[in-house]
């Protein structure tokens, strides 16, 4: 064989060792692999444990199912890391080799208090049940009050993360609203009450102090719907935030308001309704002590405090009419915090929350008279508006209240029968309200805007708000917008006189229609007097 041919069959010799070689690697690979899959098939399940303690010499107390150990810190764990209430993971020996945050679930309790120690706590759940429990190192040395929401590890005992309350904390500490004794028309004198009330007394505190006169503790503003309590409300926190500012110097200087309305405070619950009465007045006092004023504002207060023992719903104000109470009582332990109530049905509230030393001052809102209505609409028609050529604001705004207040035919709206024989007829003007004058001009605005789009001229013409107060009139002749046809006797200014019969007059001439049926008329007939 010559050299050439031997060559090449050392060549082909090689690249077959080659070959071989490249195989057993790879076999050798993936016996490896099986045998770590094997291995960690055949490995025993590492234990879960929860961090309850800590010893000296970074030795742990861990409990592990049910039980509880003392185990080492093994690998490359800072100490430090490693908190009560995190969950570990334990080799064979019982070794630390990992840790990890606490898990996201548990059960939901209540903080009761916490104890003198600063590092146990009593928390009330499923029902009353009470018990202690120890807190995380995230929760010991925080603010904890009374009432707040906790998550239980029941396995370990420890109290781990502190849970919002939406239910409650989106009717707390809402900052003061963007609303000034400017956006209000029409209502100079009941500002000027409820300023001398709630301002005087904060701004001039040193000179109530030497006269002995303490503030007011609350407010009732009532009067009938749509007619500002609530617009007054709100002004009086911005107009106090910015007395305070002005007094102190502080660009910061501010006010709560902590708006409650009614009905959102009602639980079906027992008991939990007046857990958060407690909790508002709670969160008062904590702001109060920042030294800033703090105005509690409780909106359609006749829904929550009803005159007790009158059997006309399920009685629960017989629990929640005395929580108010011993809060309002209370309020004298405390500066800065002042209580205002609005409501349209003052007759249903609780003679004890309206006595004096409780709701000291009293404003009612009328409803809007000439010269008031003229205000509120030149609140609404500003000169930024687009008008029609040759229209003057103030003379379209005169030729609507004109129409709004003419005694004529076409605006009587009801007629009411006594009991003494006498009729008397009421007009639209009579259930005017600030709410009413802001949809006619709303229904203006529309006519404006439907005639621009139908290619029309531009801008809010006399006609637009004319039409605007018939239409809105025209709407109202089923639906009057008081909530006591009883009131209809306090508008007609024969306050204690019954009313048997009352007709709405829809248009000039006709029969018009009953709206008092025969059980009204009972009931008007029964002496119901106000």
């Amino acid at each position: 064989m010559d050299g050439e041919a031997l060559a090449l069959k050392l060549s082909a010799e090689v690249e077959k060792n080659h070959r071989l070689e490249y195989a057993l690697r790879e076999l050798r690979e993936e016996v490896v692999q099986l045998g770590e899959r094997v291995e960690k098939l055949t490995r025993p399940p590492s234990p879960y444990g929860i961090v309850v303690g800590r010893n000296p010499d970074d030795f742990f107390d861990v409990l592990v199912n049910g039980r509880k150990l003392r185990v080492s810190v093994g690998g490359k764990i800072d100490c430090d890391t490693i908190e009560l209430g995190s969950e570990v993971l334990l080799n064979d020996s019982m070794s630390i080799v990992e840790a990890r945050r606490p898990e996201h679930a548990g059960d939901v309790v209540t903080l009761t208090k916490v104890l003198e120690d600063g590092i146990r706590a009593i928390v009330t759940f499923r029902g009353d049940d009470e018990r202690v429990c120890e807190l995380s190192d995230t929760l010991r040395g925080a603010n904890l009050r009374s009432g707040d929401l906790l998550r239980l590890d029941s396995r370990s005992n420890l109290l781990l993360e502190r849970l919002l309350q939406p239910e409650v904390e989106h009717l707390l500490l809402e900052h003061v609203p963007n609303v000034t004794f400017g956006d209000i028309g029409g209502l100079d004198d009941q500002i000027e009450k409820i300023r001398d009330a709630v301002e005087l007394p904060f701004l001039h505190a040193d000179l109530f102090a030497e006269y002995q006169l303490p503030a007011p503790k609350g407010i009732l503003l009532y009067g009938p719907p749509g007619c500002g309590k609530t617009l007054i409300a709100k002004a009086v926190a911005n107009s106090l935030a910015q007395r305070v500012a002005a007094k102190t110097g502080d660009d910061k200087g501010r006010s709560y308001f902590i708006n409650i309305k009614g009905p959102e405070l009602l639980n079906k619950y027992v008991g939990e309704t007046e857990r958060q009465i407690r909790l508002v007045f709670q969160r008062a006092r904590e702001k109060s002590e920042e030294g800033w004023p703090v105005i509690i504002f409780f909106d359609e207060m006749d829904s929550m405090f009803r005159t007790r023992g009158t059997g006309v719903s399920s009685d629960m104000e017989s629990t929640i009419v005395p929580q108010l109470l011993a809060e309002i009582d209370g309020a004298d332990k405390i500066q800065n915090v002042i209580i205002i109530g609005a409501t349209n049905r003052e007759d249903l509230i609780d003679p004890a929350i309206l006595r004096p030393g409780r709701l000291d001052v009293k404003i009612r809102v009328d409803r809007p008279n000439r010269n008031a209505a003229q205000q509120i609409l030149l609140r609404y028609l500003s000169d930024d508006l687009p008008f029609g050529d040759g229209c003057q604001i103030a003379d379209i705004v005169d030729l609507a209240i004109d129409r709004i207040f003419a005694e004529t035919a076409e605006n009587r709206f009801l007629e009411i029968t006594y009991q003494n024989g006498e009729k008397e007829e009421l007009f639209y003007k009579d259930f005017l309200s600030g709410a009413m004058l802001e949809n006619i001009v709303r229904r203006a605005k529309k006519k404006a805007i439907k005639r621009r789009i139908e290619g029309g001229d531009g801008g809010i013409i006399t006609s637009d708000l004319i039409s605007s107060v018939a239409d809105e009139f025209l709407e109202h002749e089923d639906l009057p917008n008081t909530t006591n046809p009883d009131d209809w006797a306090k508008i007609s200014g024969r306050k204690g006189e019954r009313i048997v019969y009352i007709r709405t007059i829809t248009t000039p001439g006709d029969g018009g229609s009953d709206l008092v049926g025969g059980k009204e008329i009972e009931r008007a007939a029964t002496g119901q007097y106000l």
